[in-house]
């Protein structure tokens, strides 16, 4: 299993509805809206990392009001 937050910028205004459709998405464990130069954060996960390219390219940036995204995969050291 593959994690991630996955940091989102939305166009004004759209954060709250960003992150609303974003909690449906399958694969989506938690979206919230947030202050900071981030509008909404998503954690994310997938059964291995094609998988989580594909959640992320072809649902998550697919969303209406996002301009940009940034992946953080989670890591144990």
């Amino acid at each position: 299993m593959v994690q991630a937050y996955i940091l989102i910028q939305t166009e004004v205004g759209k954060a709250a509805s960003v992150a609303e459709q974003i909690a449906g998405i399958t694969g989506v464990t938690l979206a919230e809206d947030v202050t900071g130069p981030y509008d909404v954060i998503a954690r994310v996960e997938a059964s291995n990392v094609d998988d989580l390219g594909r959640l992320v390219i072809a649902k998550l940036q697919e969303v209406p009001g996002i301009t940009r995204t940034l992946t953080c995969t989670v890591v144990h050291v």
